[in-house]
């Protein structure tokens, strides 16, 4: 009985040292990824905060609107535009 629980604290240990090498790897191989990530989480809690603001945003249009009315009616076309293409790429998947 000592013997088996001697390789298994062995097996343990050895174990857990191959954790460790694997979690710096896994750290090593993520890092290029860390700051494209973090903009990409900024950005996504910028839009839930719109999502939970939606006055904002439409006062931001507005005042957009009123300094500059041509090239905000460009960037609304294309908003618009956006806008149904998301609706049909979303009916198009709920219908899967």
């Amino acid at each position: 009985m000592n013997a088996e629980l001697i390789r298994v604290a062995e097996r343990k240990a050895s174990l857990v040292s191959k954790i460790g090498r694997q979690r710096t790897e896994i750290a090593q191989i993520l890092e290029p990824w860390r700051e494209p990530l973090a903009i990409a989480d900024k950005g996504l809690l910028a839009i839930r905060y719109l999502k939970c603001h939606p006055v904002l945003l439409v006062g931001l249009a507005m005042v957009s609107v009123v300094l500059r009315p041509n090239f905000s009616g460009i960037w609304f076309q294309r908003g618009w535009m956006v806008w149904n293409m998301a609706l049909a790429v979303k009916r198009g998947l709920s219908g899967l």
